[in-house]
C-alpha cells in the first residue's frame, strides 16, 4: 500500500482542478481535459507517485 504523501490542502485543490478539467471534458471542451482524472485520483487516495519518486510530501509526518 502507498503512503500518504498529499496534504489536506493540495488534496482539495487536486480535487477541484480535477472536477474542473473532467466538466470541461464533458462539456466538450476538448479531449485533454480527461487528464483531470489524474488529479482527482490522486486528490481522493491522498497519494502522488511523483511526489513518491521526487521525495516530496505535502502532508505531515506520521508519527509512531
Amino acid at each position: 500500500m502507498l503512503k500518504k504523501n498529499v496534504g489536506t490542502v493540495d488534496k482539495i485543490l487536486r480535487i477541484v482542478i480535477g472536477l474542473a478539467l473532467l466538466a470541461g471534458a464533458l462539456a466538450g471542451y476538448g479531449a485533454w481535459m480527461w487528464i483531470g482524472l489524474i488529479p482527482l485520483f490522486t486528490g481522493l487516495i491522498g497519494t502522488c507517485p511523483l511526489y513518491t519518486v521526487f521525495g516530496l510530501r505535502t502532508c505531515p509526518l506520521e508519527s509512531k
